[in-house]
């Protein structure tokens, strides 16, 4: 056999024995869950209080939460999650924004929309501040189907942690 044919031969092996583990040290690693977190929790009652400045990370963090909603659901938990918009945040939830904001924005503000309308549909409790709506110039009657519009959403922050719901902090 000559040298570099033995070498082809030596490096096929090689390959073919790592190929061969690959899948094994795949199937190893457990998928990971949360487990510990969840101990004896049959419920999982959250608030999240949205105030930010970007319709993207607005939209990116509704995909979250919508996430964390399946999450709870997929290990056993009942998820009761409730969502307050504040500040800027209320100007992302019109169905009518403003001209600039849509042209800058038309494909995070349109996630929002859609993201806004599913986690409705899963239950997802969604508040708006009227003191924000106010302050930002957003009419009420323009914001999405699904929101309500509360006196202010720090009350709302306030009654829900009393009532036993965990502010989720999100930045």
């Amino acid at each position: 056999m000559t040298r570099p044919f033995r070498h082809i031969l030596l490096t096929l092996g090689l390959a073919a024995g790592v190929l061969a583990f690959l899948p094994t040290a795949y199937a190893a690693t457990p998928e990971p869950d949360d487990a510990m977190a969840l101990r004896g929790v049959t419920e999982g009652k959250g608030v999240f209080l949205l105030d930010f400045s970007n319709p993207r990370k607005t939209a990116f963090y509704l995909s979250i939460i919508k996430q964390t909603h399946q999450g709870l659901r997929r290990q056993g938990v009942k998820p009761d999650l409730i969502l307050v918009y504040i500040g800027e945040t209320v100007r992302y939830l019109s169905s009518s924004p403003d001209p600039k904001l849509l042209v800058e924005h038309e494909d995070a503000l349109e996630a929002v929309a859609i993201l806004v309308k599913e986690l409705a549909g899963m239950g997802v409790r969604q508040e708006v501040c009227a003191i924000a709506t106010q302050v930002m110039g957003v009419n009420n009657a323009s914001l999405h189907e699904g929101l309500t519009v509360v006196a202010d959403g720090f009350i709302s922050l306030i009654g829900y942690q009393t009532q036993g719901y965990r502010l989720v902090p999100i930045f």
